[in-house]
């Protein structure tokens, strides 16, 4: 099994349509370990819908749209570490965070600490407007000082040239590609968009 987590910096940046195009990509199988929000298409749906491929049942289906750890209270549930392992899978598993980096899982650990516990390869996304640059250094910052191997780094939105290479080089981190805003998101549309990201160097770093 070959497994690689998808994280952004920040939320509804588009992280999960990237997922989707990568679960179509590579043929692989996708999990969203924690589901906050159940009111419209979870995650799940939205890369089963788009991808075709076969996405497994999320660990915890928290009701309200919040950070895991606030929709888990409201829930009464406690989100447990130990109940989040890597689910075993034949060929890729690609593995979608819950919102940033620094997102707390429960009151006591962030997203960043199952990234650390899973010891996979990460992708970063970063959205390409204004406040990127910070975001997304200090994101790869938390990701390698908590051990974790970034992969490396893709864009969503408008082309920002200069703004994505001064991430790519100021945060020493290999530069994937970057998809538009894509209008109608279809299938079609999404594995056509896709082609720009760099799938090779992906699959490379997974299999590292």
């Amino acid at each position: 099994m070959t497994k690689v987590i998808v994280t952004g910096t920040d939320t509804g940046i588009g992280k999960t349509v990237f997922s989707a195009g990568l679960v179509q990509a590579l043929g692989a199988t996708y999990w969203k370990p924690v589901q906050a929000g159940l009111e419209d298409e979870t995650d799940s749906e939205f890369v089963a819908r788009l991808s075709g491929r076969p996405t497994l049942a999320e660990r915890y289906r928290l009701t309200i749209p919040a950070s895991p750890h606030l929709a888990a209270e409201a829930d009464e549930v406690a989100i447990e570490l130990g109940e989040l392992s890597l689910p075993q899978v034949d060929g890729a598993l690609v593995v979608e965070g819950a919102g940033g980096v620094m997102v707390p899982v429960n009151r006591e650990h962030l997203m960043l600490d199952l990234f650390a516990q899973w010891n996979a390869p990460v992708i970063l996304c970063a959205r390409t407007e204004l406040g990127t640059i910070n975001h997304s250094l200090l994101s790869l910052q938390a990701l390698r000082t908590a051990g974790c191997r970034v992969l490396g780094v893709t864009f969503i939105g408008d082309a920002e040239p200069l703004v994505e290479d001064t991430i790519a080089q100021m945060g020493d981190v290999p530069y994937l590609g970057r998809l538009p805003m894509i209008d109608p998101l279809t299938p079609d549309t999404l594995a056509q968009a896709f082609a720009a990201i760099d799938l090779d160097a992906i699959q490379r770093g997974m299999a590292a």
